[in-house]
């Protein structure tokens, strides 16, 4: 870096975490209340019930529709604690590791904070999108409704932290809100913003590993269906394209504020400075003129 030279702000110096805090709190009051918005009541049995069997229709010709088979195996073997586990992984996991990421990004690579805190909000609200338009009853509720089902809702029979027959979380929860998956769509999110920063390659394939991990706790909990994870999938996809033009928008913004063009990535400013040093030195002299340059030598044809 050459001396004097004036490192410019970084943009992300410009973030602010009460705002933040305020921002993602009150984006997430609202997913919630439109999300719950009078709990399953809002819709009726018949229509959940013709989407689930719409998507297990799709599954079968996809010979994606495991789900069943992959729940009996393990509560067939008596693995009670282990089912208990995941229930519990389950109802926390994509509250935790979702915050634990969005935090971890903010403090240690703000200048990707703004992307991807877009592009989860808008995921979220493409979900929210799908919850309205596509009441989907998971696989837990059908056996209680078509015979032919035998899926065990693990939060009722095994137990975890809580459970949706609770009175409150009857009244509250949208339980055919399962269609795309947050949770698998928040874990891939969470890949997506850890994995560049990770170096060692057993950090690197424990982060790989949890959106694999979540794909087995939606299933074997019966809560989902696989189609609900490539769903989530989709929605993230989506959502990254339309958080990066909503970030350009706002980058645009703050160049118009701030009567200027923004200051380049990080990246970016260092290299053009270390480019400055490499530069080749003035060879012109004083005086103005060039060197002379030197006399070629004599070809061993002229020298005979």
């Amino acid at each position: 870096m050459r001396a004097g030279s004036k490192v410019t702000e970084r943009p992300s110096s410009r973030l602010r975490w009460w705002r933040e805090l305020a921002y993602i709190l009150a984006f997430y009051a609202v997913y919630t209340i439109i999300r719950n918005t009078q709990g399953s009541a809002s819709v009726s049995v018949g229509h959940a019930l013709r989407n689930a069997r719409s998507v297990i229709r799709l599954e079968r010709s996809l010979a994606l529709f495991h789900e069943q088979g992959v729940q009996h195996f393990f509560m067939g073997h008596g693995w009670r604690p282990f089912i208990s586990f995941w229930d519990v992984f389950y109802g926390t996991a994509h509250f935790v590791v979702t915050a634990a990421a969005l935090i971890w990004l903010f403090r240690a690579v703000p200048q990707r904070y703004q992307l991807w805190r877009n592009t989860l909000a808008v995921t979220t609200a493409l979900a929210l999108i799908g919850f309205a338009t596509f009441p989907l009853m998971p696989p837990r509720l059908l056996s209680a409704i078509d015979p032919q089902y035998h899926f065990v809702d693990t939060l009722r029979v095994v137990g975890g932290l809580w459970s949706f027959d609770s009175g409150a979380m009857q009244k509250v929860s949208n339980q055919y809100a399962a269609m795309p998956s947050l949770h698998f769509a928040w874990a891939l999110w969470s890949t997506f913003v850890i994995f560049p920063a990770l170096r060692a390659n057993w950090k690197r394939a424990l982060v790989v590993a949890y959106p694999v991990l979540t794909l087995f706790a939606i299933v074997v909990t019966a809560n989902h269906y696989v189609i609900d994870a490539v769903g989530g999938a989709a929605a993230l996809g989506v959502g990254y394209v339309l958080g990066s033009a909503l970030t350009a928008v706002a980058e645009r913004r703050s160049r118009k504020r701030g009567g200027g063009e923004a200051p380049a990535p990080v990246s970016t400013r260092i290299a053009a400075d270390e480019t400055d040093t490499e530069t080749e030195p003035d060879r012109t002299p004083a005086s103005g003129r060039d060197y002379p340059e030197p006399a070629s030598p004599p070809s061993a044809l002229g020298s005979r």
